[in-house]
């Protein structure tokens, strides 16, 4: 069974999921998170990492969005989004699933 995700995509989820930022919770500020992935596991630029975490918030990007965005992750016309410091994230309910028994080791991750 595979995933279809990026390293970067596995490593921002990851760590959405070690921050406890779940779909029921608060959002957190992007910076946060953003760190986090860099500090600890996708040790490359900030941009990438943001990108990534954009994408996924997008609902014309995926059909089906993995990071619940609150403030301006850009259009479909081309706007690019706001820095991390003015966007909040946290973890979509379908994500959320997709992490679920990921402790159980039952696929490479």
């Amino acid at each position: 069974v595979r995933d279809g995700l990026k390293p970067v995509h596995r490593r921002v989820l990851y760590a959405m999921n070690v921050l406890g930022n779940d779909w029921n919770k608060a959002y957190k500020k992007s910076a946060r998170v953003v760190g986090d992935v860099i500090g600890k596991y996708h040790p490359h630029g900030d941009s990438a990492v943001y990108d990534t975490i954009v994408r996924m918030a997008q609902p014309f990007s995926l059909r089906y969005m993995l990071v619940d965005g609150q403030g301006n992750f850009g259009s479909i016309d081309g706007d690019s989004a706001a820095a991390m410091r003015y966007t909040e994230i946290r973890l979509a309910k379908i994500a959320h699933e997709l992490m679920a028994d990921l402790e159980k080791e039952t696929v490479d991750f």
